[in-house]
């Protein structure tokens, strides 16, 4: 690659880059379409295998996605309004029993001085604007209507994700072709060779690590829900949602499921149930989930990817936060693509231990020195 084809190219990035910056709002719903194109790109070019055409594929995919959608917020939204209310209404127990129970008892056994803050105070608060809002909707839909504008801009947003959803996984396949058409031949191989890897690493975190999530909340809600914990759904979803970091989903839940079970029975029975729902769920995490459906062979670091959605929120916001796994895959491929580029290099050596000759510190005159 010449050096004014690097400065072409670094001159590109810079200007892609920019442009994200500045249309970061207008982007967002795009990039949330074209997410949802990517991860169901798979699904349509399976079904075109069954003799089908594109459209077609697209078309069925999109329909009984929409209809999915409709019917788990149709049920799901009011189970966790209720969820929730339960959640808020049990919380001054909860704080209660950390400030009169959990608290003294490991100042006394562990000889600390542990204070917690006045917190009733907001939790009496949280309950009322709660009732006041009459749920989680309402609440949503009263923050954005407080600007007309916003409103708009808020529903044009959601009316533009379906439809660019559905013209994305329809044209998904000739947008790659075209892109691939309009590479410089100089460096066609590589960038498709990378473009490869960084679309195993990314599809298979993505789909697999998602796939995990699923199933990790669907299982810790209903174990909580079979030992009588009231909100143990709702500890169950949140704990599956984060576990993409590991040890987390399982650590919150259980610290979560143990206050619940101790203030709703004050005893040790439930709190030995909660332990084993999430020790079985992280059993099953570690050997069955993880191993099938992310695999070994991902690359993301789990540090890596809290890096890069906090840097993406910081840098561009939302969209950043939308971007930051596909931009973490590729930078994760590059940085192995330039490793080996390095390791085959002449600095490094092409791996061969460098000679290093011993100068010999003896006069020329002195004779050897003798055996």
């Amino acid at each position: 690659m010449t050096a004014t084809l690097r400065w072409q190219l670094l001159a590109l990035v810079l200007l892609v880059g920019g442009a994200l910056w500045l249309l970061a709002p207008v982007l967002t719903p795009f990039a949330i379409a074209a997410m949802f194109a990517y991860l169901f790109d798979p699904v349509v070019e399976r079904m075109r295998g069954l003799r089908m055409s594109r459209g077609v594929a697209t078309g069925i995919v999109f329909l009984a996605l929409t209809v999915l959608l409709i019917l788990v917020l149709l049920w799901l939204i009011p189970y966790l309004q209720r969820q929730v209310s339960t959640l808020i209404r049990h919380l001054p127990d909860w704080i209660a029993w950390l400030q009169t129970g959990a608290v003294p008892w490991l100042n006394e056994r562990f000889d600390l001085e542990l204070e917690l803050p006045d917190v009733q105070q907001l939790a009496a608060v949280l309950q009322q604007h709660w009732k006041e809002a009459g749920g989680f909707a309402a609440t949503v839909l009263a923050q954005v209507s407080k600007s007309g504008f916003a409103l708009v801009t808020w529903s044009v947003h959601v009316l533009i994700v379906p439809v660019a959803f559905f013209y994305l996984l329809r044209d998904w396949r000739g947008m790659i072709t075209h892109v691939h058409d309009l590479l410089p031949r100089s460096i066609e191989p590589v960038v498709v060779r990378l473009a490869r890897e960084a679309d195993e690493t990314l599809g298979g975190f993505l789909r697999g690590q998602l796939s995990v999530m699923i199933v990790l909340g669907v299982m810790y809600a209903i174990g909580l829900f079979a030992i009588g914990i009231d909100v143990g759904p709702l500890i169950g979803i949140i704990a599956g949602l984060i576990s993409f970091v590991p040890y987390l989903g399982a650590i919150t839940g259980v610290l979560m499921g143990v206050i619940a079970a101790l203030v709703q029975y004050h005893d040790w029975l439930h709190v030995v149930g909660v332990l084993i729902v999430f020790g079985v769920g992280h059993l099953i995490e570690g050997y069955v989930l993880v191993p099938r459906m992310v695999g070994e062979k991902i690359g993301l670091h789990p540090l890596a990817v809290i890096f890069a959605v906090l840097a993406g929120g910081e840098l561009f916001g939302f969209l950043g936060v939308l971007l930051a796994l596909p931009v973490a895959s590729v930078a994760m491929v590059v940085l192995r693509y330039a490793h080996e580029r390095y390791r085959a290099s002449e600095l490094y050596g092409s791996g061969r231990a460098p000679t290093i000759v011993v100068a010999s510190a003896r006069p020329e005159g002195d004779p050897p020195p003798g055996p």
